[in-house]
């Protein structure tokens, strides 16, 4: 039986082999049995000691060992799924991205095409798709060749952070989103406040950057 040399739980499991001997280092430790130990098996889970067998009784004690003897379901689950991902880290299906836009499949997508997020592709697998870099930044260069007013990708995304909108975005939503904005945020609402009125400064300025870019 083949094994890999992977550090497991330090945790004995007895045999149920009643007949097992301590053996010298050529004599095979089924109990009983004279012949030569050639053979090793591992004693536990934790695959760091070993007893040596002849052939025939290696075959047996392999065939009766059990790995996963003595764990709970929940402690064989994890074995299970280290064993078949070679021990290295997974997640369950959604939670990949989850700090990312709110960890929503679309927010995710929106924070990637809008340059925000940087997306490590030494493969290549992103090749001709939305997330590929050439792929983006020939589409930006389409769009303001089409649109000379559109604004250069990084002020379109800082414009679109100032007024809380996700892409991709369209007239109807920006202007929602306006609208609600100077609601909050016009001096008049706010007493005069000075702050107020550099905000809906800022406001303003983001709007009307898009607003151009948007303009059929």
């Amino acid at each position: 039986m083949v094994r890999s040399n992977r550090q497991r739980p330090s945790v004995s499991v007895e045999t149920s082999e009643p007949g097992i001997q301590n053996s010298g280092a050529n004599r095979c430790a089924w109990g009983g049995c004279a012949k030569n130990g050639g053979y090793r098996a591992p004693k536990d889970r934790t695959l760091g000691d070993y007893q040596m067998f002849c052939l025939e009784h290696v075959r047996i004690y392999n065939a009766r060992w059990n790995f996963h003897a003595g764990l709970s379901p929940e402690e064989m689950e994890q074995e299970i799924r280290r064993a078949t991902t070679w021990d290295r880290p997974t997640w369950k299906l959604g939670e990949l991205g989850a700090n990312i836009g709110g960890g929503t499949s679309a927010n995710i997508h929106a924070h990637i095409r809008s340059g925000r997020v940087h997306v490590d592709d030494p493969f290549g697998f992103t090749e001709g798709t939305a997330f590929d870099p050439a792929r983006k930044a020939e589409n930006e260069e389409r769009s303001r060749a089409s649109n000379p007013k559109a604004p250069p990708a990084n002020a379109r995304n800082k414009t679109i952070q100032t007024l809380g909108l996700t892409a991709p975005i369209t007239l109807d939503s920006l202007r929602r989103r306006y609208k609600a904005l100077v609601k909050r945020h016009h001096p008049d609402a706010n007493g005069g406040s000075a702050e107020a009125e550099t905000r809906m400064k800022v406001i303003n300025d983001a709007y009307h950057t898009l607003r151009a870019g948007l303009a059929p």
